[in-house]
């Protein structure tokens, strides 16, 4: 269990001896080794005793924060920093423009490289003529992306080829509920909720990845910095947002796990959110996905998908340092 993940509203986290419990209203829900969790998710109001606390900060155990929806919050971490020379070499990479656009334009090829994969597959299962157009229009994307002189440009190109790949997710969707194509902040159909929701938990375990290489997750090459944005954590969760968030919600939709009992909307703005037991759900199949073993293109070595995450934060770290001419995504074939 390297993510714990705490859903159940009102209980509280304590510490005895080397076990983690989690209990409610004086019954113990849960009881885990506290030495095989590597990050811990919470939901909502959940509380934490002061030696929990303690020993996460002792052990660099990061702590994300999230309200009972999964709107992010903040996280928990050790301020001791021991890569000050690495995140110099980061912000110098960051200012050379040719250097950033170079990073820029590799992440993302990847992401349109796994998302025509992506349709691909689906187009292999489908007879529908369109689905086969659309992997072509996401081909001649990745030639524009060769042309791209500026990072605002090669964010146009990025942006169409989105809506070319969303215009196909909604044509491989069994059942649709009401999406139309991405939409967020706040997400306005079932479809959009269990996307949003997929990937804030991506970039939570990017953005672990990136802290423990000791890189600066807040000063990214494709996306802006901006407060309290982890520019970088968003730049390398591109390449993995069709294999892992979409193609858990594909599966969520199409094998019927998740319904409308799953959604609720918003009392205060026109939105639709997870409930508890929707949030379970994707939970359970997005930790599931996580820990289907693959085989690094790059490194040669069948990992999980986890796994991965730090593998790509390295060849990031190693890029910035000049160890590698230039950054690889991760492709799947």
């Amino acid at each position: 269990m390297p993510v714990l993940y705490l859903t159940e509203q009102g209980a509280t986290l304590r510490k005895e001896g080397d076990l983690f419990i989690i209990s409610k209203n004086g019954q113990t829900l849960q009881e885990i080794p506290a030495i095989k969790v590597e990050q811990l998710i919470i939901f909502g109001n959940v509380s934490l005793t002061t030696p929990v606390i303690h020993y996460l900060l002792k052990q660099g155990i990061d702590c994300v924060f999230c309200s009972s929806y999964g709107k992010y919050h903040g996280r928990l971490f050790s301020t001791e920093s021991k890569f000050g020379a690495l995140r110099q070499q980061q912000f110098q990479a960051n200012c050379d423009q040719l250097r950033r656009l170079d990073i820029a334009k590799e992440i993302v090829r990847g992401k349109l490289l796994n998302q025509r994969t992506m349709l691909l597959r689906y187009a292999r299962e489908k007879e529908n003529n369109e689905l086969h157009l659309l992997p072509e229009l996401i081909q001649k994307c990745l030639k524009d992306l060769t042309r791209a002189d500026d990072i605002g440009s090669l964010m146009g190109v990025e942006g169409y080829a989105s809506t070319i790949y969303f215009k196909a997710f909604k044509t491989i969707l069994k059942k649709d509920f009401g999406f139309k194509g991405r939409a967020r902040r706040p997400p306005p159909d079932p479809v959009n909720s269990l996307l949003s929701f997929g990937y804030t938990l991506l970039t939570y375990d990017i953005q672990s990845a990136v802290h423990a290489i000791g890189l600066d997750p807040f000063l990214g090459f494709l996306h802006a910095t901006e407060y309290s944005r982890p520019s970088l954590a968003l730049d390398l969760m591109e390449e993995f947002r069709p294999i892992i968030v979409d193609s858990v919600v594909l599966k969520l939709i199409n094998s019927q796990i998740i319904n409308e009992r799953d959604f609720e909307p918003s009392q205060e703005i026109k939105a639709v959110f997870l409930t508890q037991e929707g949030i379970k759900k994707f939970i359970h199949h997005y930790e599931e996905r996580l820990q289907t073993q693959v085989l690094h293109p790059l490194d040669k070595v069948r990992v999980n998908y986890r796994r991965c995450f730090e593998l790509q934060a390295r060849h990031m770290e190693r890029t910035i340092l000049g160890k590698e001419a230039k950054y690889q995504p991760f492709l799947v074939k």
